[in-house]
């Protein structure tokens, strides 16, 4: 009889994302095939590495090889299924580790991870290849002074959003709709992140579409529209459902067809691995003959996406017709 393969849920991290992602951790544990694997929760903060055991206790994890006794038995996990949001899980930086210890994951390699956390590269990137984004520019620890706020909103203009550059979960955002606003802005998103992003407003529907691609298969799921009931789509919107989350979208075949395709293309454009989920703003303006055209502009790329109940890509799932279990089985099964 062959024995399960043990899957570590690794989460936790060292951002202000940590309790977030603890509650994907318990919607994947939720999720998983207990038939085909055996699955421990594994919280990550700071050098503090540790599994959580079904009779409440905890275990160190050993940081030589990943492992961790349970009684008497050692513990080799075989798969590590990464939903860290934020430092180290979403930055390259544990993928690194695990590709040290040569053990498979869940999410995309260390470029791609590295690339995807930081916002501004990746719009940057990504323009090269005819993607849409907003006007932005970055503001660095340090340097806070090089450029003046009159010089930054004559470039990028009012209203704005101030983000970290590197960070989710909307923690240090604001929407900076007066001059004297911008510098009090930057400096909050600075507890979060040493990179600033300045970005320009775009009024528009907001759209999200998750993505995965294994040996054999593509699948690219249903559309959701989030209509936010306050300034826009902040920490309150997401988690303390001041939003409302519409899958499929209320958007035209045309409009459907497109952003899907995007999210594919893209997803091939940077050679991701596992799930990903891509925000956009669909904005309108018009043609040379005065037609109104709808505009994809892409707003961010997580390769980590909130995995409870009723985080946006369960509900993709479901309104694909899919099983959430046969989802994560693939993969799994597609790097082991």
């Amino acid at each position: 009889m062959n024995r399960k393969k043990v899957v570590a849920i690794v989460c936790g991290g060292d951002s202000s994302e940590h309790d977030v992602s603890l509650r994907s951790a318990q919607g994947i544990d939720s999720f998983l095939d207990k038939e085909k694997f055996e699955v421990f929760i594994v919280e990550i903060k700071g050098q503090v590495w540790e599994a959580h055991l079904k009779n409440g206790k905890r275990a160190t994890v050993s940081r030589e090889d990943f492992s961790f006794k349970v009684g008497r038995r050692t513990v080799h996990p075989d798969f590590a299924y990464i939903t860290i949001h934020g430092t180290p899980g979403e930055n390259g930086i544990l993928q690194g580790y695990f590709d040290l210890i040569h053990m498979p994951y869940s999410t995309s390699g260390v470029l791609i991870e590295a690339l995807t956390f930081n916002k501004f590269m990746l719009n940057q990137y990504l323009k090269g290849f005819g993607v849409s984004v907003s006007e932005s520019l970055v503001v660095r620890r340090g340097h806070e002074d090089l450029v003046t706020d009159d010089e930054i909103i004559g470039h990028i203009g009012l209203p704005c959003f101030v983000k970290p550059n590197a960070g989710g979960s909307s923690f240090g955002v604001t929407k900076v709709k007066t001059l004297d606003q911008l510098r009090p802005a930057i400096h909050l998103a600075m507890e979060e992140s040493d990179e600033v992003m300045v970005e320009a407003f775009m009024p528009g529907t907001e759209l999200t579409c998750g993505c995965y691609k294994v040996t054999g298969k593509e699948v690219v799921f249903p559309i959701t529209e989030v209509v936010t009931h306050n300034e826009f789509f902040d920490y309150d919107a997401k988690y303390n459902g001041s939003v409302d989350e519409i899958t499929p979208a209320r958007i035209d075949e045309d409009l459907r067809d497109r952003v899907q395709a995007l999210t594919s293309a893209i997803y091939d454009i940077l050679g991701c691995s596992g799930i990903i989920r891509v925000d956009y703003i669909v904005t309108t303006q018009k043609d040379d003959d005065g037609r109104e055209r709808n505009r994809i502009n892409m707003l961010e790329i997580n390769t980590t996406p909130g995995m409870t109940a009723t985080s946006f890509i369960p509900q993709q799932v479901r309104a694909a017709d899919l099983d959430i279990k046969d989802v994560l089985t693939d993969i799994i099964e597609d790097k082991l």
